[in-house]
């Protein structure tokens, strides 16, 4: 990944790999297990308190760990607490325009990053396990690269640069080899932002391009991995009330018959508690933070949001809430119906019972 020292390219390469480890973790709890602080700044400049983090992630730095190159990286572990283990890897760069486009589309995405990152989580697991809450047997994972240039020869202003090598740059952030049509170069580098004339951001769906010191990226990368924190969520939420619906038409074609409709109220109990659990569930992870009077800080939040897809799942899962929720009237619909004719048919029979010893009697 690294040329000679004249490079007119210098700054980091970051891999966030996020896993979605179980539905909660207890921070508090975490905190005493890992003996760790509360420190979460995610904006550009200094804010008051009641901007920040609702219950900021716990950050964990572990040993230095290698690469096959040889290279030598040091993972930072953070944990949401609504069951996100994030891991960030970062990797010295020093290139050129000529060859960053070449760059992107070998490390983007990185097979061995992935795998250390996951060798990382569950490496973690066993220590964090009392802090967690019904752990997941199966992780869905995301992944999501940020190209920080902290060097540029001449260090042009942000607009400057996004005019002279928005080629390269919309290369970059789609992780492609040759160059893009110019529709679609505009369209990926109309995603941009810059807070100062010296910074720039560009974000496409899967990486973006800073241009700032590290200490200034440093809360639009915060930015960037909760908004991928937000869509590993989202996606978790859809798969598991596909399955929940999946199950209740199983039975729905399964028990036509009037008696066994009068189990559906197990059923209906049980669509109704996953549907109120995700409602809670995606309520904590979309306000997790709140931008209050930071403006660029949410306009750069949405952009990143809309680009990585937060947005779609986000109304995936609200409409399966509603199709869960139009189901369980359905089959509570359907239970009263059946107890209300074994209740009518309990009648009958009495009746008949009464009945018969009533002629018995006479007789």
């Amino acid at each position: 990944m690294t040329a000679a020292s004249d490079s007119p390219l210098r700054g980091s390469l970051l891999g966030i790999i996020l896993h979605d480890v179980c539905e909660e973790i207890r921070l508090e709890q975490l905190r005493q297990i890992l003996d760790a602080k509360r420190t979460m700044q995610v904006f550009k400049h200094p804010m008051p308190e009641y901007v920040r983090f609702a219950n900021p992630p716990v950050v964990e730095t572990l040993d230095l760990i290698s690469l096959s190159s040889g290279e030598r990286i040091q993972p930072q572990v953070k944990y949401y607490d609504y069951g996100v283990v994030s891991v960030l890897l970062e990797l010295p760069l020093e290139t050129d325009w000529q060859r960053v486009a070449g760059v992107a589309a070998n490390w983007v995405p990185s097979a061995e990053l992935e795998k250390i990152a996951e060798e990382v989580v569950r490496g973690r697991i066993q220590k964090i396990a009392p802090a967690m809450v019904r752990p997941n047997n199966h992780w869905l994972t995301e992944d999501y690269y940020v190209f920080l240039l902290n060097e540029v020869d001449g260090q042009p202003q942000g607009a400057e640069l996004l005019k002279e090598y928005g080629p390269q740059i919309a290369q970059i952030v789609s992780g492609e080899r040759m160059e893009l049509a110019p529709a679609e170069r505009d369209d990926l580098l109309q995603a941009s932002l810059s807070y100062y004339p010296k910074d720039l951001i560009v974000i496409g769906w899967n990486a973006a391009l800073i241009y700032d010191t590290r200490t200034g990226a440093d809360p639009s990368m915060q930015i960037l991995e909760y908004a991928n924190s937000q869509l590993l969520e989202f996606r978790y939420y859809d798969e598991l009330l596909t399955r929940e619906l999946d199950s209740v038409y199983k039975s729905l074609k399964a028990r036509a018959g009037m008696w066994k409709r009068w189990r559906m109220r197990r059923e209906a109990s049980r669509l109704n508690t996953v549907a109120l659990e995700v409602t809670d569930l995606v309520e904590r992870a979309d306000t997790a933070i709140k931008f209050v009077s930071e403006m660029f800080s949410a306009r750069l939040y949405r952009l990143a949001a809309a680009k990585v897809g937060v947005p779609e799942y986000k109304n995936l899962v609200n409409e399966k809430l509603k199709m869960s929720e139009g189901v369980y009237r359905f089959l509570i619909d359907e239970f009263h119906q059946s107890s209300g004719f074994v209740l009518e048919l309990m009648v009958v029979i009495i009746l008949i019972i009464e009945l018969f010893f009533l002629f018995r009697g006479k007789g």
